[in-house]
């Protein structure tokens, strides 16, 4: 909760959310840079179990700020800010960084598969974990030596061998689970696009962003455009933050 004075109240509270093979850690040369420009910032963690309840704890994050946000997600973590900020009044603004960008009934993989150039299915390995149902659940790690190459590559490879093996996985259910509501409707939207993206082809994020008639621009870089560009991802934050 910001402890700012009321004057500054007017200021948006800018919240981060990662996606899939990623952990908060992801956002903090982007988290720099908007707090030199005086910017409160929250890089929330995403639980990356399900579409619906990761939409949940994201909208319990905002109701715990006071005054406006920009809601800002990256990869899957544009699909939960697509959902999340659903009927959530004090979201003056949505960012997709390399995101997906679902209208209701699509899910992550529906439209990874829309268009063609992933090389993510590949690269992944599966692991098993348990439900509070006492079941067995999958989840998508990418395998570390394909990490680089396929999430990061233009980030120093030592950047990247550690993004690597901090990665966090992403239940399969998640990718699968649709969207039940799409806030980019009626919130004013922003999209930066990653020409040379191995996740979410180039093509797939361009149909998504206007479709939704979002402010976008394009940058030649990987999915990790957070880390590799953190000033063009802060730049395009703070313009949707002053609209």
């Amino acid at each position: 909760m910001s402890t700012e004075p009321a004057a500054a109240s007017a200021t948006p509270t800018i919240v981060l959310v990662h996606g899939a093979f990623a952990d908060s850690s992801s956002w903090n040369g982007v988290v720099g840079k908007l707090r030199a420009q005086g910017y409160s910032v929250i890089a929330a963690a995403n639980p990356l179990r399900g579409l619906d309840s990761d939409a949940a704890y994201i909208g319990s994050v905002l109701d715990g700020i006071e005054g406006p946000c920009v809601l800002v997600g990256h990869s899957y973590g544009g699909s939960v800010i697509t959902v999340a900020a659903a009927g959530k009044a004090s979201v003056t603004a949505l960012v997709y960084i390399a995101a997906f960008i679902p209208a209701e009934g699509e899910s992550a993989l529906q439209l990874t598969d829309k268009f063609p150039g992933s090389t993510l299915a590949p690269t992944t390995r599966p692991a098993q974990y348990p439900l509070s149902d006492g079941s067995q659940g999958t989840e998508l790690y990418i395998r570390q030596e394909e990490f680089p190459a396929q999430f990061a590559a233009d980030v120093p490879v030592a950047t990247a061998e550690l993004l690597a093996a901090t990665q966090r996985p992403v239940a399969l259910a998640a990718l699968q689970e649709p969207a039940t509501a799409a806030a980019w409707r009626t919130i004013s939207t922003f999209a930066l696009l990653t020409t040379e993206d191995k996740n979410i082809p180039v093509q797939a994020q361009r149909f998504m962003a206007e479709r939704a008639t979002a402010h976008t621009v394009e940058v030649s870089a990987s999915h990790a455009v957070s880390v590799s560009h953190p000033g063009e991802v802060s730049d395009l934050i703070a313009l949707a933050a002053n609209k």
